[in-house]
């Protein structure tokens, strides 16, 4: 039985909650809450982690699944090397993050699931995952040899591939063995009306 990538569920359950506390944070925002500049810190904490979070990283076996234009936000995200690299970082950068949208009863859910996602990455972490971008793959050259058919025999305009004849049946043709067309019957046949 195979291993469970954990990072890839983090990485899933981290992007969900910014889009969560972003939500929450528009209610709570828009809402006039009491503590409503929580509600900008969730919508700013949320922008960040779904920036960090967008790019998928790259299993360590079979094949990953790029997001749509994902390799926009994996150069960006490369850039910060071992900060954004590293599930340990990862993990107590989204606990902290989620501790002041904690006080909020609009951005708690969005809190909840970073936390969930925090504790993942911890254990992604502990299990020596780290986050490896999807690289694109060198395009293979088709070989030239390979490529080019052989040419055709008789000049166009040609008959239809059904209507060809093939050579084994030139060959039986010229020997006087009958081919698929129309053959004689030996048995003489009467239409007898009863």
């Amino acid at each position: 039985m195979g291993q469970i990538e954990w990072a890839m569920w983090a990485n899933e359950q981290a992007l969900a909650s910014g889009l969560i506390l972003i939500t929450g944070g528009i209610v709570a925002t828009a809402g006039q809450f009491t503590q409503w500049y929580l509600g900008t810190y969730s919508i700013a904490a949320g922008v960040l982690i779904c920036l960090l979070e967008y790019p998928r990283g790259k299993r360590s076996k079979g094949s990953t699944m790029e997001r749509c234009g994902q390799k926009y936000m994996t150069r960006v995200v490369k850039l910060f090397g071992p900060l954004t690299r590293n599930y340990y970082i990862r993990a107590f950068l989204h606990l902290g993050l989620s501790v002041p949208a904690g006080f909020l009863l609009a951005t708690i859910l969005g809190t909840a699931c970073l936390v969930i996602a925090s504790g993942i990455y911890l254990l992604a972490a502990i299990r020596g995952e780290q986050w490896t971008p999807i690289e694109p793959k060198p395009r293979e050259r088709p070989q030239v040899g390979g490529t080019i058919k052989q040419p055709p025999s008789n000049p166009p305009p040609r008959p239809p591939a059904e209507a060809r004849k093939k050579p084994g049946e030139e060959a039986a043709a010229a020997a006087g063995v009958p081919t698929g067309g129309p053959q004689e019957n030996p048995v003489p046949v009467t239409d007898e009306v009863v």
